[in-house]
Order: C-alpha cells, then sequence, then structure tokens
C-alpha cells in the first residue's frame, strides 16, 4: 500500500516531532502541515536513519521510560518508503485532527499560578563572564500547596543556559535548601514531565521561589525576563511526597587529553522502601556518556539507565513508565565518562586540567533522580529527613573546598580563609603544614557525621 502524509506520516508527526516542531517552539521550523514536512522529506528521513531524530538518547536495552520518543522500526521504514515514493500527499479527509497545546507552555493545561523569575528584566552584556544571578519570588500562598507540574520558560533563549527553581519555607530568613526544596529546572532540551497521579512535590504556605539563573553572553547586548508556571494538585488526591535528590562528585580533575575519563558518585542508602520516578544526568560539553545502577545491600545492582551518547544540547528527564521500587539499604550509584581531548569537537580546550565549575567551559557530573514517600507511612517523614543530607563525605569535602579555594589548586591554604574561620581550619589541618587537602576535609567531616550519630567522641 502507498504510504501517504495524510494517512501514516502526519500521525508520526503529532507523536514524535510537533510537540518541538511547531510555531513558538524550541525547533528552527515547523512541522504541523503538509508543505513543511514534505519540504524536509530528504532530510528527515537522513537524521531518522542516523537516529539524530527524534532526540533520545537512552539505551534501549535498560529500562522502560513514559516519555519514550524514539521511533519504532515500523514508523522508521513508513518514513524511509515514503521519502522514496516522492512523499505523496494523500487524501485530505485521511488526515487526523491536530494536536492541540496549551498557547505558549508546554504543560497540559493553563497553570495555575504564574511568577517572574526575575521582576525586571536582566541586562545581558555582549562578552564576559556573567555570574550565576539569583532572583526571589513571593507566592503569595496562603496554605500548603502540592506541585503536580512546573514549567520555566526563558524570557530569552540566546542568552539563558539555565534556569533553576527551589523553595525557601517560612522562617528560613535568607538561607534554603538547595537539596530540600528544588522544583524545576531549564536546560536546554529538558520537555515538561508532569507527574504521576497522586505524586506531587510540596510547597508550604509562605513559601518563595528562590531562582538560580546561569546566562551566557552572545556578542550583543540581550535582556531576558523568564517565567515560571505552576499546576496544582487535589491535596486530597496526593498519597506521595516527591522530592529530587542527586548523585554528585566534585573533586575529579580529567586530565588534559583523556578520550574517556571515569568519574563515578552515589547517593546515600535508602533509610526504608522508596519509589524511584525518573532520572536526569547532567554534565557540560565534555560529557561522553553516563549510566545509573542501582546497588542493593547485599552487592548486587542493576542497570536503571544508560546514556551511550550523552548530548549537552539536548538534556533529557528520563521518566520510568511504572515508578520502581527502592529497597530499604539500596543506593544510587552513577559513572559518567568525559572526553577532554581534540576529537571532542565541543570541547573549548583540550590542553586544560577539567575540574568542576559553574561554567560551560567547567564541567559537572551530577545524576539527578526523583524519589517517592508514602505519605500514608508513618516513617516518611525519617526518609525526607535522612535525604536532606545526600552527599557522602567525601563528595561534601570536595563542595567546601572547591567554594573556598581561590587558586583551583584543590586544597585550602590558611591565607584562603577568612579570620573567623582560622580556628576550624587548624582543627583540620592535622600535619599543620599551612593546606588543607581532600583527605583531611573528608576526615573532618566524617568525623563530625559519627558525632551527630553518638558514634565519635
Amino acid at each position: 500500500a502507498t504510504v501517504t502524509y495524510t494517512n501514516q506520516i502526519a500521525r508520526i508527526m503529532q507523536a514524535h516531532c510537533v510537540e518541538c516542531h511547531r510555531a513558538g517552539e524550541i525547533a528552527p521550523f515547523a512541522l504541523t502541515e503538509y508543505e513543511e514536512v514534505a519540504g524536509w522529506a530528504e532530510m528527515i528521513d537522513e537524521v531518522v536513519r542516523l537516529q539524530r531524530m527524534p532526540p533520545w538518547h537512552a539505551n534501549a536495552e535498560f529500562g522502560e521510560f513514559a516519555n519514550d520518543c524514539s521511533l519504532s522500526d515500523e514508523e522508521k521504514e513508513l518514513i524511509e518508503q515514503w521519502v522514496a515514493d516522492g512523499a505523496p500527499q494523500g487524501n485530505p479527509d485521511d488526515l487526523p485532527a491536530p494536536r492541540q497545546f496549551v498557547a505558549a507552555w508546554q504543560l497540559p493545561r493553563e497553570p495555575d499560578l504564574v511568577l517572574d523569575v526575575n521582576s525586571k528584566p536582566f541586562q545581558v552584556p555582549a562578552t564576559g563572564e556573567v555570574r550565576y544571578q539569583w532572583f526571589t519570588a513571593p507566592t503569595g500562598l496562603t496554605e500548603d500547596k502540592w506541585l503536580a507540574a512546573a514549567e520555566i520558560v526563558p524570557g530569552n533563549r540566546s542568552v539563558v543556559h539555565h534556569i533553576l527553581a527551589f523553595t525557601r519555607t517560612p522562617g528560613d530568613g535568607n538561607r534554603f535548601s538547595r537539596r530540600e526544596g528544588f522544583l524545576v529546572g531549564y536546560v536546554p532540551g529538558l520537555r515538561v514531565q508532569p507527574l504521576p497521579a497522586g505524586f506531587a512535590k510540596k510547597i508550604p504556605a509562605g513559601s518563595e521561589l528562590v531562582f538560580q539563573v546561569h546566562y551566557t553572553p552572545i556578542g550583543s547586548p540581550q535582556t531576558d525576563q523568564s517565567k515560571i508556571g505552576l499546576i496544582f494538585a487535589d491535596p486530597d488526591e496526593v498519597t506521595h511526597q516527591v522530592l529530587t535528590r542527586q548523585a554528585a562528585n566534585l573533586g575529579f580533575a580529567i586530565p588534559p587529553g583523556a578520550r574517556d575519563y571515569q568519574v563515578e558518585a552515589h547517593s546515600i542508602r535508602a533509610p526504608q522502601e522508596l519509589l524511584l520516578l525518573g532520572l536526569m544526568p547532567h554534565m557540560h560539553v565534555r560529557g561522553k556518556s553516563f549510566r545509573y545502577e542501582l546497588q542493593y545491600a547485599d552487592g548486587r545492582s542493576t542497570t536503571l539507565l544508560d546514556v551511550p551518547r550523552y548530548d549537552f544540547n539536548w538534556q533529557t528527564s528520563y521518566r520510568l513508565t511504572t515508578p520502581m521500587p527502592i529497597p530499604a539499604g539500596a543506593r544510587i550509584h552513577c559513572v559518567a565518562h568525559f572526553d577532554n581531548s581534540e576529537r571532542n569537537l565541543a570541547n573549548p580546550d583540550p590542553t586544560k586540567t577539567v575540574r568542576w565549575g559553574d561554567q560551560t567551559w567547567d564541567e559537572m557530573m551530577l545524576g539527578y533522580f526523583d524519589i517517592a514517600v508514602s505519605l500514608d507511612d508513618q516513617r516518611a517523614e525519617h526518609a525526607i529527613a535522612a535525604f536532606q543530607g545526600n552527599a557522602e563525605p567525601k563528595q561534601a569535602a570536595a563542595t567546601v573546598i572547591r567554594l573556598l579555594d581561590q587558586n583551583n589548586d584543590g586544597q585550602l591554604a590558611r591565607t584562603e580563609v577568612q579570620p573567623r574561620m582560622l580556628p576550624a581550619f587548624l582543627l583540620i589541618d592535622k600535619n599543620l603544614d599551612g593546606q588543607v587537602t581532600l583527605a583531611e576535609m573528608t576526615a573532618a567531616i566524617e568525623h563530625r557525621q559519627a558525632k551527630a550519630k553518638g558514634a565519635a567522641p
């Protein structure tokens, strides 16, 4: 039978492409009409054969994901045949009804609350390095709310590298926890993923939202005013509280020219049975591959997600088709590989040793994951509290050193700390050489954690 646009190809486009390839969205051209699709037919065939589009990077051997946008073998064959036959249009009566979207949003419906990320347009300079910007927005909420879906819409995609949104609860003053209150983020390629029915994140009454925004100059002065939309769940229907956590390694140093440098990280062990909802790896332009494993308390492990070809320009959140039980004592283990060689065409400087840093030319190793705790479980508060401190001692030590290390040599000199911190510095510097190494900082944090648990003097 003849493959036509109206009978088969339009349905494939609607199912896999038009979410991005429509007016006002991230794709450079629309694919909502026959003339548009036929005009790009040969290119569509090529990028489908090369598996560049649709942008889905998970290895099909591991895991099943609700937002898998990849094409089936049958769909690929239909596209190939249609292009080979000259891209026939077919009978207009065979066309499916147009797919409906909410204007200006990826959200499934109009948001219940819309807030500006920045109260007035931010001026992005033409050149130079722009430090992270922090903005706050009062929610005006007079009662606790449960968040079912959220979306950050950048006002100027050309200069917005990322935006992260957190909650700051009443009584926190000027402080907030990036671990406890993470709500949603925007990065290139990320699509909105509403939480499953019954699952939601809690926003306490009186909270305000805190935004971390990373701008990248593009050679001419720009302005940005971004916004966030929130959809709330019926509180009577919420059965599980969702938390976003991470396995991170901040202490790596990728050697110059390294083609396949491995970095590992893991979460704390689950204090009780939890549900795993989704996974999202994050690296920068030297990121090559990323793998998530679940390590059980008895030493067994299973692969949750394998991303063999990580793409910084298409950062994906992988939502499990069915929430997966995580038994008590298990932990998330992440393995990342980086390409710091000349073969990596996106590498800004293959001669440089690369460490953790905020800018795109630095690197990160973050394995985000969403977990859920049953609200009917009397241990829920304990589990939520346990995940507030999810960094292993070495990772926490690397974070402290990175924040204070002025010359980026991977350790702290006495001259790099403020006078009020000298007493603590002298206690940590066990060999009294005027330097605090990663090992010394790790030992100090291990001692502090043991003392907090009553296991150390």
